[in-house]
């Protein structure tokens, strides 16, 4: 299955929030003032919000003017072209170390997906012939621990752990040392979520940069924050208060299958202007994959 077909099948529920209801409003009818509300009404319903769907459309309506479209049925092509240039405001490709191994923390609230997706990253690297490292730096919750050893016997792949309680950094630096001794091209670091106390977990996120800083100059590489798609603007205000407590490089959008608010995607990059790195499609271990604007336009604007 191609890039174009998974997205297309991945995102179908937020297809018909967004195309299929467009493409009653836009059958037979000649462009007008209430052809651009209803668009913009339906943007919402996608959980777009109101400021980036405001925005979309005056994007859309200055193509249309551009290209003297008179027929609304004409819309969807400037949509996709509209969409797609707002999602490429931000560079939506991973950041890789020149020398020696990646660093990538992930970090997210706790049943985003965090460990699920960290698992998925590493079969998707293993499958490019990369050697990857996993670390179990969520040391606050068992589980974690145990859910992400059992992602890296899934993928393949080993995990540096201490036991429960440990120190988040002490992980960190034991991964990177790991690492190096084992060629590792990246390595995969779980953290922990506990938004609720955000004054600590600032303190631990910023201990971890600062052993990671020492021991593997330019590192973090990558810090990617990890939003579950089924909550829709709520995920706007969790990449709000992680943009404050850590410099948030990129977004995994997951869960996408389920939910028919998708469009949350769109305000991400323009409102807050971090790029969409990598979207969840399904359940399987290969359904995340690497975001791209066009193909994400296509899926969702197009019935």
């Amino acid at each position: 299955m191609g890039l174009f077909d998974r997205f297309k099948k991945g995102l179908q529920k937020s297809r018909t929030t967004l195309a299929e209801r467009l493409g009653s409003v836009f059958r037979s009818r000649k462009l007008d003032e209430s052809v651009y509300e209803e668009m913009e009404e339906a943007f919402i319903a996608a959980d777009m919000g109101v400021e980036t769907a405001m925005a979309l459309v005056e994007n859309v309506r200055t193509l249309a003017r551009k290209k003297r479209i008179e027929q609304a049925e004409e819309l969807p092509d400037l949509m996709v072209e509209a969409m797609s240039a707002m999602l490429a405001e931000a560079d939506s490709d991973m950041n890789f170390a020149a020398e020696g191994p990646t660093l990538v923390l992930v970090v997210g609230v706790n049943g985003a997906g965090k460990t699920t997706t960290i698992g998925k990253l590493a079969n998707y690297y293993l499958q490019q012939n990369k050697r990857v490292l996993l670390a179990a730096a969520d040391t606050f919750r068992a589980a974690a621990i145990e859910q992400l050893l059992a992602w890296g016997e899934r993928a393949g792949c080993d995990v540096v752990r201490h036991s429960q309680g440990a120190d988040p950094a002490a992980v960190i630096y034991d991964a990177i040392q790991a690492g190096r001794s084992r060629n590792a091209d990246i390595i995969l670091c779980d953290t922990a979520g506990r938004l609720q106390n955000k004054t600590h977990l600032m303190a631990e996120l910023a201990k971890i940069h600062k052993v990671a800083a020492r021991e593997l100059p330019g590192s973090p590489h990558e810090v990617l924050l990890v939003l579950d798609g089924t909550t829709g603007q709520n995920g706007l205000n969790q990449a709000k208060v992680f943009k404050e407590v850590v410099d948030v490089t990129g977004i995994v959008v997951t869960k996408l299958d389920g939910t028919a608010k998708g469009g949350i995607v769109v305000p991400i990059v323009h409102e807050q202007g971090i790029p969409v790195k990598w979207i969840g499609l399904g359940e399987q271990i290969d359904d995340l994959q690497p975001f791209d604007a066009r193909a994400f336009a296509e899926a969702v604007c197009r019935p």
